[in-house]
Protein backbone atom coordinates (compact mmCIF):
# COMPACT_ATOMS: atom_id res chain seq x y z
CA UNK A 1 0.00 0.00 0.00
CA UNK A 2 1.36 3.76 -0.94
CA UNK A 3 2.40 5.88 2.16
CA UNK A 4 4.53 5.85 4.73
CA UNK A 5 4.64 2.54 7.08
CA UNK A 6 3.18 3.56 10.28
CA UNK A 7 5.73 3.06 13.47
CA UNK A 8 4.19 0.92 16.72
CA UNK A 9 6.47 3.15 18.80
CA UNK A 10 4.63 5.64 17.76
CA UNK A 11 1.09 4.74 18.27
CA UNK A 12 1.15 5.62 14.72
CA UNK A 13 -2.81 4.83 12.60
CA UNK A 14 -2.98 6.62 9.72
CA UNK A 15 -6.24 8.28 8.53
CA UNK A 16 -7.08 7.34 5.14
CA UNK A 17 -10.88 7.92 4.84
CA UNK A 18 -11.84 10.67 2.49
CA UNK A 19 -15.17 10.93 4.32
CA UNK A 20 -13.92 10.94 7.52
CA UNK A 21 -11.50 13.76 6.79
CA UNK A 22 -14.22 15.72 5.39
CA UNK A 23 -16.38 15.36 8.41
CA UNK A 24 -13.70 16.27 10.46
CA UNK A 25 -12.56 19.40 8.49
CA UNK A 26 -16.69 20.65 8.80
CA UNK A 27 -16.11 19.95 12.47
CA UNK A 28 -13.71 22.11 12.55
CA UNK A 29 -15.18 24.41 10.14
CA UNK A 30 -11.71 26.97 9.72
CA UNK A 31 -11.67 30.27 8.76
CA UNK A 32 -9.53 32.60 6.95
CA UNK A 33 -8.63 34.50 10.09
CA UNK A 34 -7.91 31.28 12.03
CA UNK A 35 -4.62 29.77 13.18
CA UNK A 36 -5.01 25.46 13.08
CA UNK A 37 -2.41 24.06 15.00
CA UNK A 38 -2.42 20.32 14.07
CA UNK A 39 -1.40 17.64 16.53
CA UNK A 40 0.42 14.12 15.14
CA UNK A 41 -0.47 15.39 11.18
CA UNK A 42 1.23 12.13 10.33
CA UNK A 43 1.60 11.83 6.01
CA UNK A 44 -0.96 14.89 5.93
CA UNK A 45 -4.52 13.49 5.38
CA UNK A 46 -6.18 16.67 6.91
CA UNK A 47 -3.40 18.96 6.97
CA UNK A 48 -4.02 20.15 3.33
CA UNK A 49 -7.76 20.38 3.38
CA UNK A 50 -7.29 22.50 6.70
CA UNK A 51 -4.30 24.65 5.57
CA UNK A 52 -6.32 25.90 2.42
CA UNK A 53 -9.21 27.89 4.87
CA UNK A 54 -7.23 28.60 7.90
CA UNK A 55 -4.95 32.00 8.01
CA UNK A 56 -1.90 29.51 8.55
CA UNK A 57 -0.98 25.78 10.00
CA UNK A 58 1.14 25.21 12.19
CA UNK A 59 1.75 21.13 12.43
CA UNK A 60 4.01 19.23 15.41
CA UNK A 61 5.04 16.31 14.26
CA UNK A 62 7.57 13.73 16.48
CA UNK A 63 8.50 11.40 13.49
CA UNK A 64 11.46 13.11 11.78
CA UNK A 65 10.45 10.95 8.36
CA UNK A 66 6.89 12.11 8.61
CA UNK A 67 7.69 15.84 8.96
CA UNK A 68 10.61 15.63 6.66
CA UNK A 69 7.99 14.81 4.28
CA UNK A 70 5.75 17.00 5.14
CA UNK A 71 8.00 20.23 5.06
CA UNK A 72 8.61 18.56 1.57
CA UNK A 73 5.53 19.07 0.28
CA UNK A 74 4.28 22.32 1.80
CA UNK A 75 8.39 24.08 1.46
CA UNK A 76 6.44 26.17 -1.16
CA UNK A 77 3.68 27.56 1.29
CA UNK A 78 4.26 30.59 4.01
CA UNK A 79 0.99 29.56 5.31
CA UNK A 80 1.89 26.24 7.05
CA UNK A 81 5.04 25.51 9.19
CA UNK A 82 6.08 22.26 10.36
CA UNK A 83 7.55 21.92 13.69
CA UNK A 84 9.59 18.67 14.17
CA UNK A 85 8.69 18.51 18.47
CA UNK A 86 7.35 16.27 21.19
CA UNK A 87 3.53 18.00 21.76
CA UNK A 88 3.69 16.70 25.62
CA UNK A 89 6.52 19.33 25.59
CA UNK A 90 6.17 21.75 23.04
CA UNK A 91 5.59 25.30 23.87
CA UNK A 92 1.74 26.01 21.87
CA UNK A 93 1.54 29.44 23.82
CA UNK A 94 4.23 29.98 21.86
CA UNK A 95 2.40 30.32 19.18
CA UNK A 96 -0.15 33.06 19.73
CA UNK A 97 -3.70 32.93 21.26
CA UNK A 98 -7.30 31.98 19.76
CA UNK A 99 -5.25 28.66 18.58
CA UNK A 100 -7.56 26.15 17.07
CA UNK A 101 -6.10 23.03 18.07
CA UNK A 102 -6.59 19.74 15.88
CA UNK A 103 -5.38 16.02 16.04
CA UNK A 104 -5.65 12.59 15.89
CA UNK A 105 -4.16 11.35 19.21
CA UNK A 106 -2.17 8.37 19.83
CA UNK A 107 -3.79 6.18 22.29
CA UNK A 108 -0.98 5.33 24.50
CA UNK A 109 -0.61 9.21 24.99
CA UNK A 110 -3.73 10.68 24.98
CA UNK A 111 -4.44 11.59 28.68
CA UNK A 112 -1.19 13.18 28.96
CA UNK A 113 -1.62 15.34 26.14
CA UNK A 114 -5.09 16.54 27.30
CA UNK A 115 -3.92 17.55 30.43
CA UNK A 116 -0.87 19.10 28.20
CA UNK A 117 -3.79 21.43 26.64
CA UNK A 118 -5.13 22.13 29.82
CA UNK A 119 -2.25 23.54 31.26
CA UNK A 120 -2.00 26.20 28.11
CA UNK A 121 -5.67 26.53 27.73
CA UNK A 122 -5.18 30.23 27.67
CA UNK A 123 -4.11 30.61 24.70
CA UNK A 124 -6.49 28.01 23.46
CA UNK A 125 -9.95 28.87 21.30
CA UNK A 126 -10.93 24.98 20.66
CA UNK A 127 -9.92 21.70 20.13
CA UNK A 128 -11.13 19.01 17.87
CA UNK A 129 -9.20 15.72 18.85
CA UNK A 130 -10.14 12.37 17.34
CA UNK A 131 -9.01 9.77 20.40
CA UNK A 132 -10.41 6.02 21.51
CA UNK A 133 -14.14 6.43 21.75
CA UNK A 134 -14.02 5.19 25.11
CA UNK A 135 -12.05 8.17 26.15
CA UNK A 136 -13.94 10.62 24.70
CA UNK A 137 -17.18 8.50 26.30
CA UNK A 138 -15.05 9.27 29.85
CA UNK A 139 -14.61 13.12 28.84
CA UNK A 140 -18.15 13.80 27.50
CA UNK A 141 -20.01 11.86 30.30
CA UNK A 142 -23.10 12.83 32.42
CA UNK A 143 -22.85 12.31 36.29
CA UNK A 144 -23.90 9.06 37.20
CA UNK A 145 -23.37 7.09 34.10
CA UNK A 146 -20.15 4.61 34.46
CA UNK A 147 -18.12 6.42 32.15
CA UNK A 148 -18.11 9.48 34.78
CA UNK A 149 -15.01 9.39 36.41
CA UNK A 150 -11.77 11.71 37.61
CA UNK A 151 -10.70 12.56 33.49
CA UNK A 152 -14.53 13.90 33.12
CA UNK A 153 -14.26 15.95 36.10
CA UNK A 154 -10.73 17.16 35.99
CA UNK A 155 -11.41 18.09 32.04
CA UNK A 156 -14.68 19.38 32.92
CA UNK A 157 -13.31 21.84 35.44
CA UNK A 158 -12.07 24.04 32.45
CA UNK A 159 -13.41 22.69 29.17
CA UNK A 160 -16.80 22.76 27.88
CA UNK A 161 -17.09 19.11 25.86
CA UNK A 162 -19.42 17.40 23.09
CA UNK A 163 -18.77 14.00 21.78
CA UNK A 164 -19.29 14.06 17.35
CA UNK A 165 -18.92 11.36 15.53
CA UNK A 166 -17.38 7.75 16.06
CA UNK A 167 -14.81 6.32 13.57
CA UNK A 168 -14.79 2.82 12.51
CA UNK A 169 -11.46 1.32 12.93
CA UNK A 170 -11.40 0.58 8.74
CA UNK A 171 -10.86 4.15 8.35
CA UNK A 172 -7.02 3.87 9.29
CA UNK A 173 -3.88 1.98 8.08
CA UNK A 174 -3.33 0.33 10.04
CA UNK A 175 -6.75 -0.15 11.70
CA UNK A 176 -6.64 0.17 15.73
CA UNK A 177 -7.84 -2.89 18.01
CA UNK A 178 -10.82 -0.39 18.83
CA UNK A 179 -13.20 2.39 17.80
CA UNK A 180 -12.43 5.90 17.83
CA UNK A 181 -14.42 9.08 17.76
CA UNK A 182 -14.25 12.76 17.60
CA UNK A 183 -14.45 15.38 20.51
CA UNK A 184 -15.20 19.06 20.36
CA UNK A 185 -13.87 20.86 23.84
CA UNK A 186 -13.78 24.59 24.33
CA UNK A 187 -12.26 26.46 27.74
CA UNK A 188 -14.95 27.54 29.66
CA UNK A 189 -14.34 31.12 30.25
CA UNK A 190 -12.12 31.89 32.78
CA UNK A 191 -13.37 31.41 36.71
CA UNK A 192 -16.71 30.01 35.74
CA UNK A 193 -15.90 26.87 37.87
CA UNK A 194 -13.71 28.66 40.49
CA UNK A 195 -11.18 25.54 41.30
CA UNK A 196 -8.65 26.68 43.54
CA UNK A 197 -6.29 23.69 44.02
CA UNK A 198 -6.50 21.22 41.13
CA UNK A 199 -4.01 19.28 42.85
CA UNK A 200 -6.17 18.70 45.65
CA UNK A 201 -9.02 18.09 43.62
CA UNK A 202 -7.01 15.58 41.87
CA UNK A 203 -6.15 13.53 45.41
CA UNK A 204 -10.01 13.49 46.32
CA UNK A 205 -11.03 12.08 42.92
CA UNK A 206 -8.28 9.25 42.91
CA UNK A 207 -9.51 8.44 46.31
CA UNK A 208 -13.24 8.38 45.89
CA UNK A 209 -12.70 6.35 42.06
CA UNK A 210 -10.42 4.10 43.72
CA UNK A 211 -14.12 3.04 45.89
CA UNK A 212 -16.54 4.54 43.69
CA UNK A 213 -19.44 1.35 44.37
CA UNK A 214 -19.02 3.00 47.98
CA UNK A 215 -20.86 5.98 48.85
CA UNK A 216 -19.08 9.36 49.46
CA UNK A 217 -19.18 9.16 52.88
CA UNK A 218 -17.33 5.62 53.18
CA UNK A 219 -14.91 6.05 50.06
CA UNK A 220 -14.06 9.74 51.79
CA UNK A 221 -14.74 8.27 55.85
CA UNK A 222 -10.77 8.40 56.49
CA UNK A 223 -9.50 11.49 54.34
CA UNK A 224 -12.55 14.00 54.77
CA UNK A 225 -14.34 14.66 58.51
CA UNK A 226 -18.01 13.25 57.92
CA UNK A 227 -18.70 17.50 59.44
CA UNK A 228 -16.82 18.56 56.32
CA UNK A 229 -19.01 16.72 53.61
CA UNK A 230 -22.14 17.91 55.96
CA UNK A 231 -21.19 21.64 55.85
CA UNK A 232 -21.02 21.65 51.71
CA UNK A 233 -24.51 20.51 51.40
CA UNK A 234 -23.54 17.29 49.19
CA UNK A 235 -25.34 14.49 49.88
CA UNK A 236 -22.79 11.82 51.48
CA UNK A 237 -24.82 8.69 50.49
CA UNK A 238 -24.40 8.97 46.92
CA UNK A 239 -21.22 7.36 45.12
CA UNK A 240 -18.55 9.09 43.60
CA UNK A 241 -20.17 8.81 40.16
CA UNK A 242 -23.51 11.03 40.81
CA UNK A 243 -21.47 14.11 42.43
CA UNK A 244 -21.24 17.53 40.00
CA UNK A 245 -18.36 18.88 38.48
CA UNK A 246 -19.51 21.90 40.57
CA UNK A 247 -19.78 20.15 43.77
CA UNK A 248 -16.36 18.14 43.10
CA UNK A 249 -15.29 21.86 43.20
CA UNK A 250 -17.33 22.84 46.30
CA UNK A 251 -15.83 20.10 48.31
CA UNK A 252 -12.49 20.40 46.93
CA UNK A 253 -12.51 24.27 47.63
CA UNK A 254 -13.50 23.84 51.23
CA UNK A 255 -10.34 21.71 51.67
CA UNK A 256 -8.25 24.27 50.45
CA UNK A 257 -9.74 26.84 52.43
CA UNK A 258 -7.56 24.89 55.35
CA UNK A 259 -9.79 21.97 56.51
CA UNK A 260 -7.29 18.69 56.65
CA UNK A 261 -7.08 15.81 54.03
CA UNK A 262 -5.38 13.78 55.13
CA UNK A 263 -3.25 11.40 53.57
Amino acid sequence: MNGPRAKKRFGQHFLIDPGVVDAIVHAVAPGPGDVIVEIGPGPGAITGPLAKRASHLHAVELDRDLASGLQARFAGNAEVTIHRADALHFDFAALGASLRIVGNLPYNISTPLLFRMLAQREAICDMHFMLQKEVVDRIAASPGSKAYGRLTIMLGCYFETEALFDVDRQAFRPPPAVTSAVVRMRPRPADTVGLRDPALLSRILATAFSRRRKTLRNALGHEVPPELLDSTGIDAGQRPENVSVAEWVRLANRLAEGADFRD
